[in-house]
């Protein structure tokens, strides 16, 4: 009996195509910077682009980050709304399974979406990934409840979705997080002598000790607002974290013995501090019963500050941007997101030199976060916007000119490249018979890399064996050529062998029988390529998806 699954169905989930792998090609006159440089951006469909990846980067991706489409039922044309989600998943499916080859063990996939579309893709993404690496689902405050938003009838939605996947739940990389909080007021209390032994130790409150700081009275306190005493009374408590202090109630149950007796000590003296010292833990200090705890011991770094911090949690309201139209210089009316939000998927999923991918390139955020956090980048776009918004983008991160967005978190001043790379044309087409032949728009060099990619192998041409052209292994090679191949021909390839060298040819025509040597396979092209149902021939897998219909960033919510 067949073990059955809960799992999302949907017209059209079972249809299977067969991606062609296109090889990529670079267009130097849009690349900028470095030439050494890994990073890559890809003018083309994302779907053939993810293929084009999947020789070469398979397991080596550490996160990926999409805000795909939104479905708003307004996001295809032509189609009623019965089929649109139909077409919607099967979009998201194709791209979610070459995703998850790319990433590797330790790696991430982060997903932005709407509640339209939310509930549909977290069964799809469990079903992909599987439910079981699932990590969090993050609600992303991206505006505020005013202007138009706040005349809509029901509740006003000011947020959309996070969906965080590992490729492996046990093997994933997770970077500890902080958050800045405010300041904590139920640290009331300031020990004016914090350096003087314990014994000699006065306490006095918080606020009586940050006006004697400024020399005023409590009454000429009152002629300062409120918002400016907040913020002078804070950055007095950054400046003396050692010194500001709460005393708070041990659970007296809990806790061991040796507490217990400081607890029951400074209880019955009340105006004695107390102090237990312990070799594998942070001391404890005691005083009225009570524990001292100090300020200094909230402090995390964020954005290379102390400050008052809390662990990341899944409600992200920190993140709104009164600047996003400026963000990086460039203006995508719709769907754009804050840089500092692209900066915490990466910071909390990677190291320096971790590979990023985004294949819903967009505007160029992620790559331009990624390349501030000296991150190597992958982005895939189709769109006009590619050269019109993320190569002047991406050229003025490299130059050091964007001072916008992440630039000052990061200390970014410049420096790196990257490659602008388009999809090559289908490596066949057919003739004015019908006949599928090898397209005339590729010379012996990109026949030779697009061969390789259909089996396997990774082009890499010797500079001394020329029919060396690409590898498997160490000791499994490939040789692609358009030559007539004779007997002659291939004994010479033959004799030049390894005994522990094997040989792949891909040729137009040869006169031996394919098994005549026992350490060469010989296979015809165009014809061994056509019985693996690959869809030559195709450049558009957008499914007629309009630009993304999406929410805008509310650039006038409150910071």
């Amino acid at each position: 009996m067949t073990k059955q699954r809960l799992e999302l169905d949907w017209v059209g989930k079972d249809e299977k195509f067969i991606l062609e792998p296109r090889i990529l090609i670079e267009k130097e006159t849009l690349s900028v910077g470095a030439k050494t440089t890994q990073n890559l951006l890809i003018h083309g469909d994302n779907l053939l682009g993810l293929k084009a990846l999947e020789n070469d980067f398979s397991g080596k991706i550490q996160c990926v980050y999409i805000d795909p489409p939104f479905n708003t039922q307004q996001a295809f044309e032509h189609y009623d709304d019965g089929l649109e989600h139909s077409l919607w998943l099967s979009m998201m499916k194709a791209r979610l399974e070459i995703i998850h080859k790319l990433i590797c063990a330790s790696g991430s996939l982060f997903i932005h979406i709407d509640d339209n579309e939310l509930g549909y893709l977290i069964a799809l993404a469990d079903e992909v990934f599987g439910r079981n690496n699932r990590i969090s689902i993050i609600t992303f405050k991206q505006g505020a409840a005013t202007g138009h938003k706040a005349i809509n009838k029901g509740v006003v939605n000011t947020s959309n979705f996070i969906l965080i996947y590992a490729k492996n739940k046990s093997e994933w990389k997770n970077k500890k997080i902080f958050t800045a909080r405010d300041r904590d007021s139920r640290y009331d209390q300031f020990i004016l002598n914090r350096d003087q032994p314990i014994g000699k130790w006065k306490m006095i409150p918080l606020r009586q000790a940050f006006l004697e700081s400024l020399g005023i009275s409590a009454k000429e306190a009152k002629g300062i607002s409120k918002e400016d005493f907040e913020s002078q009374i804070s950055t007095f408590v950054l400046n003396n974290p050692d010194s500001v202090v709460q005393l708070a109630r041990p659970d007296y149950k809990s806790v061991g013995e040796q507490v217990r007796k400081m607890i029951d000590l400074s209880a019955a003296n009340p105006t004695k501090f107390y102090h237990l010292q312990r070799e594998q833990h942070s001391d404890m200090y005691f005083l009225k019963g009570k524990r001292l705890l100090f300020y200094s011991q909230k402090l995390k770094e964020v954005d290379g500050q102390l400050v008052a911090g809390e662990p990341l949690t899944t409600i992200w309201d920190d993140l709104l941007s009164n600047n996003l139209h400026n963000e990086g210089g460039v203006k995508l009316p719709k769907g754009k997101k804050p840089e500092a939000l692209i900066k915490r998927v990466i910071e909390m999923s990677t190291d320096k030199g971790d590979y990023v991918l985004d294949s819903f390139g967009g505007s160029g955020t992620t790559g331009a976060v990624a390349h501030k956090m000296d991150r190597k980048w992958i982005m895939i776009e189709l769109g006009q916007q590619c050269e019109e918004l993320i190569v002047p983008r991406l050229s003025s991160v490299i130059s050091g000119k964007d001072d916008s967005g992440v630039t000052s978190a990061c200390n970014w001043k410049g420096g790196g490249g990257f490659k602008f790379m388009t999809l090559a044309p289908s490596l066949l087409e057919k003739d004015d018979r019908g006949n599928w032949v090898i397209s005339k728009k590729y010379d012996a060099t990109m026949l030779a890399a697009a061969v390789c990619k259909h089996e396997g192998f990774k082009f890499h041409p010797d500079q001394k064996v020329y029919w060396k052209q690409g590898y498997s292994t160490e000791k499994d090679f490939i040789f692609v050529t358009t030559q007539f191949l004779t007997a002659e021909h291939l004994q010479r390839i033959h004799d030049q062998l390894k005994p522990d060298e094997t040989l792949l040819i891909s040729a137009k025509a040869f006169k031996v029988p394919a098994n005549k040597f026992d350490r060469i396979t010989l296979k015809k092209i165009p014809q061994s390529l056509l019985t693996r149902g690959v869809e030559f021939g195709r450049d558009n897998y957008s499914l007629n998806i309009k630009e993304p219909i999406q929410e805008e960033m509310d650039m006038d919510a409150e910071m």
